[in-house]
């Protein structure tokens, strides 16, 4: 398999040749061996014209290692060129920033959730781009859980945010190529778009079945489980129950002090919800929520990939927790990515639904069948923008 970055690298780049450059890459932006653009772009060689980088959030290096914290702009040590933090005083390249470049190349890997701010930032970049008459090319990268198998309920338009800004479902089922089309054309961005494609990419492959080593696209992702258990995991950024963070398995591990282990795995294990088992198990956070606090919780352990809903499991878990634990639960309050009024919760979900379900101590099979409805909707609305079969 190739990605856009070693396609660019061995066939389109003499085409660049001559505009001013800027590039919006992480640590995981890396060629077919593991060498990073930074250092394969301004290479003599290919005689580009690279004049500055940009950086998502966790920074271009991908050195911030907790969740929403600020990176600052900063001179790249190799190149000596300025690189933009798009995750500090702002999140939209300003017009001065814009000013640098003719053309924008993307370079990022996303984890196909909804819920992950870099399809936002690239959306942020193709706005300034249409108000700045500036070209993107988005160097195209797979989705690693698979471009099939679609999950949960859509983002309802009130709930907008930095982790949605569109109404998709929460498991897309896209590459981050196909999301750009769809939000140039489907959401009218309408920006100057080119999509460097994948090579030797089918539709129903994992990220364990590239032929490549897994790079984290961003710190608490650190293997290809991370990204198959994250649409679930990532609704606990919106209570105080560990995802996991400050642990060697984020979003695999959930739970909280107040949780009894065994109590809570014999329910969830007795829904027996497919391609799923969940393990009682004890940790301790090094950082974030429950730091150095012993935590009940479960080991999310997949077992049956094709079959596994991560947002189902994900949703049933944090509902039991509540339910069951409703002594010490809670929601997580204001602020959560840039937002400082509304619930957190409600913006990873895209609905307030879901909060208001829990609360209530409701079933969740209407939610469930709302999620079904809306994976077909969005199953027809997304076809136009694939670029991949298999």
């Amino acid at each position: 398999m190739k990605t856009g970055l070693d396609v660019f690298l061995e066939k389109k780049a003499k085409k660049f040749k001559g505009p001013r450059i800027g590039v919006l890459c992480n640590q995981a932006s890396v060629n077919n061996k593991l060498q990073h653009i930074s250092e394969l772009i301004v290479s003599k060689k290919l005689g580009l014209n690279i004049t500055c980088f940009f950086g998502p959030q966790h920074g271009i290096r991908g050195e911030k290692q907790d969740n929403m914290i600020e990176s600052q702009d900063f001179t790249d040590p190799r190149s000596g060129l300025k690189v933009f933090s798009l995750y500090g005083d702002t999140r939209e390249p300003t017009d001065k920033m814009m000013s640098h470049i003719d053309v924008m190349l993307i370079d990022l890997q996303d984890v196909g959730t909804r819920i992950y701010t870099f399809i936002y930032t690239m959306a942020n970049c193709m706005r300034a781009a249409k108000r700045a008459s500036k070209k993107i090319v988005v160097l195209d990268r797979p989705n690693p859980v698979n471009g099939l198998n679609l999950e949960g309920w859509m983002l309802e338009p009130e709930f907008t945010s930095f982790v949605g800004q569109f109404p998709m479902i929460v498991r897309h089922g896209l590459t981050i190529g196909e999301i750009a089309l769809m939000l140039n054309d489907a959401f009218s961005i309408g920006c100057d778009l080119e999509i460097v494609r994948l090579e030797g990419w089918k539709r129903k492959q994992y990220g364990d079945q590239w032929g490549r080593d897994w790079v984290p696209p961003s710190p608490n992702i650190p293997r290809f489980l991370s990204s198959l258990v994250f649409p679930g995991g990532v609704f606990f950024e919106g209570t105080n129950i560990s995802e996991g963070r400050g642990t060697t398995m984020p979003f695999e591990y959930i739970g909280a002090p107040y949780v009894e282990a065994d109590k809570l795995a014999g329910i969830l294990n007795a829904k027996k919800l497919p391609g799923v088992y969940f393990r009682p198990i004890y940790f301790q956070p090094t950082y974030q929520k429950w730091k150095d606090e012993v935590c009940g919780g479960v080991h999310v352990h997949v077992t049956n990939r094709d079959k596994y809903d991560s947002f189902r499991a994900g949703i049933h878990l944090l509902h039991v927790i509540a339910s069951e634990f409703s002594h010490s639960f809670a929601w997580k309050k204001p602020p959560y990515e840039y937002e400082h009024t509304r619930m957190p919760i409600d913006l990873i979900s895209g609905t307030a639904k879901f909060r208001q379900a829990v609360e209530a101590g409701t079933a969740l099979k209407e939610l469930e069948q709302k999620a079904q409805s809306d994976v077909a909707q969005f199953k027809k609305q997304r076809k136009p923008y694939l670029l991949y079969k298999g």
